[in-house]
């Protein structure tokens, strides 16, 4: 493994909130820092607005005063790139505009010293077309930071085409000397993080967009209360804003040569021409009052009287929970193995839709509910009917599900229902990444846990499901769609056909 190199002095060109950032954990990580802005006058304001972010610290105690006047002493804004001659590592945070980046290399290159370091922090960009612009590429390598950086702590250290391995161990040491959890890849479009997260997004979109299944909020209860998530992915476009997120959907599924898997869905170009952009203007998929996203209410429930269940499902397991929630209910559960002409058929499927569901268990479909078990019972209830189903007997499986005072969601025929379809898709563009050798599943899973916030690296999530079962659903959403979108990655399907966890490493 090549050798890093020692970081005493740090430059860092762009100001803003990324370039700031890194500039306040370095001075406090004791590097000093060379802070430059092509605006007048923007490094030293930045210079002074780190000064109050540690005092602020310091009155809170979470920083001593002597360690923010020594943090402050290490900060230097410089008015020229000739001041940047000295310097170990040089940080890029400018405009995310290749033209731009390419050029201000370019420029550095000559001043510097030929062991410098050249870092982009480009969230989207190649860092191989970067580094381009240089007489020696191999200098340049991506070291993307995320917002706000003292609080994220992950770095994407991304090697280009012609990247030296002296330049990755550099970066890597610096972030982890900087307090960060240093992430390895490749230069591929998204690196790990913006291309692990294509499916949370993608296929909320499809649900809505594509089959209009369920509402944005359906999906967003659901996702956060079934699975863990801390928002929902429509809360999160609100937050990001479309005007940033849609391009970055769209620039993936471009550089990918239009991968089924990243497609993007007409409904977010739509919305961005009417303006509705999330939180920031006021109106998204949710309208906001002082920022804060005005509340829903939940969907009524329906009153039915106890009539007798029949219970069906993928997992036995899952027909016992099944079971002992209807008798908690005080509802009669009939135990043939047909049920009789009065009963609602309460159905568990794994990847199905009600409709495949009630074919596969040879059932009358206008008796089914379906209800989604995998994630279990306990936070939030799932219920899918199909084009068949009696209102009868959806209220019924409505009120049954509801009777615990559990909320209950209720969509239309949907395979997978939102959850098992969502993190099955997650799951497996987290294993193309590993087969495409961008990164290793250690920092697959630890940069989207760190990066976005997964209540589990998709790796790790894939393998407490059981690899098998994301196997399971999404062949039963290929076969019911026919969309190329949920074919399996041929690691997730080799590990699960030889029993092995999602995140093995093959000797």
């Amino acid at each position: 493994m090549a050798d890093a190199r020692i970081v005493n002095v740090l430059g860092v060109v762009g100001t803003g909130a990324m370039g700031a950032g890194i500039a306040q954990i370095a001075a406090q990580a004791g590097i000093a820092v060379r802070l430059l802005d092509a605006r007048p006058g923007a490094a030293a304001s930045a210079a002074q607005k780190l000064g109050e972010v540690w005092a602020g610290l310091a009155a809170k105690g979470r920083m001593n005063p002597e360690a923010v006047e020594a943090a402050k002493a290490r900060l230097h804004p410089i008015a020229s790139d000739a001041e940047l001659a000295g310097c170990d590592v040089v940080i890029e945070a400018i405009v995310e505009d290749l033209g731009a980046k390419k050029a201000l290399f370019a420029a550095l290159e000559p001043i510097v010293g030929t062991d410098c370091v050249l870092a982009t922090n480009t969230s989207s960009l190649s860092v191989t077309a970067i580094a381009a612009s240089c007489t020696a590429p191999g200098r340049v390598g991506g070291f993307h930071f995320f917002n706000p950086v003292p609080l994220m702590k992950v770095v994407e250290v991304i090697d280009g085409a012609l990247t030296e391995p002296a330049v990755g161990a550099t970066l890597t040491a610096l972030a982890t000397r900087m307090g960060h959890r240093p992430v390895r890849c490749i230069d591929s479009p998204g690196f790990i993080v913006n291309h692990a997260g294509r499916g949370f997004g993608t296929e909320a979109l499809r649900i809505v967009a594509g089959e209009s299944a369920a509402r944005p909020v359906d999906v967003d209860r659901a996702l956060r209360d079934q699975v863990g998530f801390r928002m929902g992915p429509f809360e999160l476009l609100d937050l990001t804003a479309l005007d940033v997120s849609q391009p970055v959907m769209e620039s993936i599924y471009r550089q990918y040569h239009e991968e089924p898997r990243y497609r993007p869905s007409w409904l977010l170009r739509q919305r961005l021409d009417a303006g509705l952009l999330g939180r920031k203007v006021g109106r998204g998929f949710y309208a906001y009052r002082d920022g804060k996203a005005e509340p829903l209410p939940e969907q009524s429930v329906p009153v039915a009287a106890p009539r007798p269940v029949w219970v069906w499902g993928d997992d036995p397991d899952w027909e016992a929970a099944l079971a002992s929630m209807v008798r908690d209910a005080g509802w009669p559960v009939e135990t043939a193995s047909r049920p009789s002409d009065a009963a609602l058929c309460l159905l568990a499927p794994l990847g199905d839709d009600v409709t495949a569901a009630a074919q596969r268990a040879r059932i009358d479909p206008a008796r089914c509910v379906a209800v989604d078990a995998l994630f279990g019972l306990a936070k939030r209830r799932v219920l899918m009917t199909n084009p068949a189903t009696h209102a009868e007997f959806a209220a019924a499986g409505h009120a049954l599900l509801a009777a615990g005072g559990v909320p209950v969601t209720r969509i239309k025929d949907s395979p997978g229902f939102v959850a098992q379809r969502t993190v099955a898709t997650i799951v497996n563009i987290a294993c193309d990444i590993a087969q495409q050798g961008v990164a290793t599943p250690a920092d697959i899973d630890a940069a989207v846990t760190l990066g976005l916030g997964y209540p589990k690296g998709p790796l790790a999530l894939g393998d407490a499901l059981g690899p098998a079962r994301i196997v399971t659903i999404l062949a039963r959403l290929s076969a019911l769609t026919g969309d190329p979108r949920y074919r399996a990655s041929p690691w997730l399907r080799r590990r699960a056909a030889l029993g092995l966890s999602l995140l093995h490493v093959e000797a």
